[in-house]
């Protein structure tokens, strides 16, 4: 695996500051989001990161993510891959928890009843394992008798969505996809997924320090 995958969550937009799924549809960065963005790229242009040379850089093909990683400063490395877009919320689609949980399902939880017409959370986890294993064959495994950033390959670095980004860390630990529910991760958060004795771990998790000085 890479020594580290560092994970972004794409910018503010309309739809995710008044809490509503938001699967495909395409749905831009707000102004605040684009903000958002660029102060990202400024943390990640600073030292420790130092702009992450040599990592490799994927993204989401949603333009909401695509977008975050431009104004980050990675646009131009970023390589789109459809492993990344969000979970298919189907007939959910635009709608908030609440407004589900009063009109269609009384106590309705994604993470235990899913969505009608879209993607089952196992679906979601198949193509988070292949994307995984497709990252272990290109950068090889750790040696378990060395410590973090010593024993893999270069970093990797992922941005796109909530839902599915929480859910890759739960299959990163192994743990089953439904224990995303327990990895709460803002909008335009820092994460980093990493080695510990050669077991994966999470060395950072839901980091927005770098938006502060926006009022967040």
């Amino acid at each position: 695996m890479p020594a580290r995958i560092v994970l972004v969550r794409h910018g503010e937009t309309s739809w995710s500051a008044t809490g509503r799924h938001t699967g495909r549809t395409d749905v831009p960065l707000t102004d605040e989001g684009r903000q958002m963005a660029r102060a990202l790229g400024e943390r990640l242009a600073r030292a420790p990161w130092n702009g992450l040379p040599g990592a490799t850089v994927y993204t989401s093909p949603l333009s909401r993510a695509r977008e975050t990683a431009e104004l980050a400063g990675f646009g131009d490395r970023a390589t789109d891959r459809p492993e990344l877009l969000e979970w298919d919320y189907g007939q959910y689609e635009g709608r908030t928890g609440t407004d589900i949980r009063e009109t269609d399902q009384p106590g309705w939880l994604i993470w235990r009843d899913g969505v009608p017409g879209g993607e089952t959370l196992a679906q979601v986890s198949d193509r988070v394992d292949a994307f995984l294993a497709e990252l272990n064959e290109e950068h090889g495994t750790p040696d378990p008798d060395t410590t973090t950033m010593h024993c893999a390959d270069r970093d990797v670095v992922l941005f796109a969505h909530g839902h599915l980004l929480r859910i890759l860390t739960a299959r990163w630990l192994g743990l089953p996809p439904e224990y995303a529910q327990r990895l709460k991760l803002g909008t335009a958060a820092l994460c980093v997924l990493s080695w510990e004795y050669g077991l994966p771990a999470i060395e950072i998790w839901n980091d927005h320090s770098h938006l502060e000085r926006l009022g967040h």
